[in-house]
């Protein structure tokens, strides 16, 4: 039996903070899709359908509190988890905002990256 990888689209504009994501991830066997814009976030998003979507506030162009709510607006995606993550010192009212499930204070540390998406998969 093949279980279908878990998937995980990271929305951030910082390369750096996207490779080492990926890398820890993909570590843990996850299918990860990265992303330095938001634009046409619901095609992006459909397309790969994730698990759960890692989302930064300062994404360019829109930036993630609407990215996020154009997602949770949208009946085949609203489901998906969102992490919120940012460097912003409101991060929780940012997140509650948007609409996200949950959010990671940057700079973070990879066990609580890997707590943070475990436990919006269990609730989810």
């Amino acid at each position: 039996m093949n279980k279908q990888p878990k998937k995980i689209i990271i929305f951030d504009d910082d390369e750096d903070i996207l490779s080492i994501c990926s890398y820890i991830l993909e570590e843990q066997g996850w299918e990860v899709h990265t992303f330095t814009d938001c634009n046409n976030i619901a095609e992006k998003v459909a397309s790969i359908l994730p698990n759960v979507i890692l989302m930064d506030n300062w994404i360019p162009d829109a930036g993630g509190i609407v990215a996020t709510q154009t997602l949770k607006k949208d009946d085949e995606l609203k489901h998906i988890p969102v992490v919120y993550f940012s460097a912003n010192s409101d991060i929780q009212l940012l997140a509650d905002h948007a609409g996200a499930e949950t959010y990671l204070a940057k700079p973070f540390d990879l066990e609580e990256l890997e707590r943070v998406i475990n436990t919006v998969l269990i609730s989810n």
